[in-house]
């Protein structure tokens, strides 16, 4: 076996239409690569046996007993495989409306995203919703997998149906897929190899299509961005620690810390067991500074020179609504951004839009529904710092919370 290529490793998305196959199609892609945990297949096999199923590969990720039972996977996994050329890790984002917060918080840390969508029964409301939240996370990267053609025969008059009736919609998104490919997961037709059951697709394997994908670039390029989660008190040191969102941080780095525009000097970066001279994006480490200041979780460091994100409290935002809970205009609501959390007000709802059918139901609206999408003006109670999404997604997406629960995602795309 070729050694696998030192990159970095790529992040997937599967999402789709309850009962349309991703637990299937990811355990089937964990059997074909050899990924799974020693005797991991019988167990499964044995599970099913005694359920009186046939072996189901989705049993793979269903972990405890009484969801084995119920035939669902009701959380969000992560799980792990590699090919020759990189490794992988997949987030299995639930399909269920009440659990795709789930797939919100899964596929806004993603590379690239497999929409699965089942040939028989074709394009449902799901099938649209999900594809609406890819577009709007920015997830450029697609494979659309048309599930379980055996149910049809392996016509390829139906996957092309399917297919085109999908394309139409995305069409409409600015969405376009890299692929598109007819499968039958649980038997593993083009997931791994060539399907002989469909001669007539001369396409790529899933496998073959994700590896000509391209790891997003970390943003190490762009300008600092470390977001504060919280102080410690170690050896007589106060330790500044949280995530570095975007570009680099090293000892001597002037500094400021926002929204208060402190500034300071980096004295040092801190590791556990380690001596780093630098943090770099996607790390979370520790650092100290020269002076004195009073900060506080929800603080965000950016370099004294150079690009700065905006501090303020107002902003534009896409937001879509993931609560069987009606949202008014006049209530309050908790607004989540990095480590930052405050109140907020939504001013004013500039449009409301069905997502599954990207129709405008109406201007300078005063409320939204479940699975509805607002673009929207919000008020904070105090400064926020933000970016816009299209330059550093961290800082520029976000979440609304009501009453301890999340309701709905949104991303930012304007800075008021």
């Amino acid at each position: 076996m070729k050694t696998i290529q030192e990159e970095k490793r790529m992040s997937i998305v599967i999402v789709g239409h309850v009962d349309h196959g991703k637990s299937t199609l990811i355990g089937r892609l964990l059997y074909d690569t050899n990924s799974l945990p020693r005797d991991k297949f019988e167990e499964v096999k044995e599970t099913c046996e005694a359920l009186g199923r046939e072996m189901e590969f989705g049993f793979i990720l269903d972990h405890l007993q009484e969801e084995r039972e119920q035939g669902i996977t009701i959380d969000t996994a992560q799980i792990f495989f590699n090919t020759e050329k990189r490794n992988y890790v997949i987030i299995d984002a639930p399909g269920h409306r009440e659990f795709i917060k789930n797939m919100i918080t899964g596929a806004s840390q993603t590379d690239a995203a497999i929409l699965i969508v089942d040939a028989n029964e074709g394009v449902k409301e799901q099938t649209k919703r999900h594809a609406y939240i890819l577009k709007m996370l920015g997830l450029k990267q697609l494979i659309i997998v048309i599930n379980k053609m055996d149910l049809v025969n392996y016509r390829k008059d139906r996957f092309i149906e399917v297919k085109e009736d999908l394309l139409n919609f995305l069409l409409r998104l600015n969405l376009g897929p890299s692929f598109t490919i007819p499968i039958v997961a649980k038997n593993g037709d083009n997931i791994a190899k060539k399907s002989e059951n469909m001669p007539w697709y001369k396409g790529k394997t899933v496998l073959e299509c994700l590896d000509t994908f391209q790891s997003m670039r970390k943003n190490s390029d762009k300008s600092l961005r470390f977001s504060i989660q919280d102080v410690y008190k170690i050896n007589n040191k106060r330790i500044l620690v949280g995530r570095v969102e975007a570009g680099v941080i090293k000892k001597g780095d002037e500094i400021l810390i926002l929204p208060k525009k402190k500034k300071t000097k980096v004295k040092s970066i801190e590791k556990f067991l380690e001596n780093p001279i630098q943090g770099e994006a996607g790390e979370s480490i520790g650092i100290t500074i020269q002076d004195s200041l009073f900060i506080e979780r929800g603080n965000v460091i950016c370099k004294e020179v150079g690009d700065k994100p905006k501090v303020t409290d107002k902003i534009k935002a896409n937001v879509f609504w993931i609560s069987d809970r009606e949202f008014n205009i006049n209530e309050r609501i908790t607004l989540k951004l990095a480590t930052q959390e405050v109140s907020a007000k939504v001013e004013k709802i500039e449009k409301r839009i069905d997502s599954s059918t990207l129709k405008e139901i109406e201007t300078n609206a005063k409320n939204l529904k479940n699975n509805e999408v607002g673009v929207m003006v919000v008020k904070t109670l105090k400064p926020v710092v933000v970016d816009n999404f299209n330059y550093i997604p961290e800082l520029g997406r976000f979440v609304f919370e009501k009453d301890n629960g999340i309701v709905a995602g949104g991303i930012i795309t304007e800075e008021k």
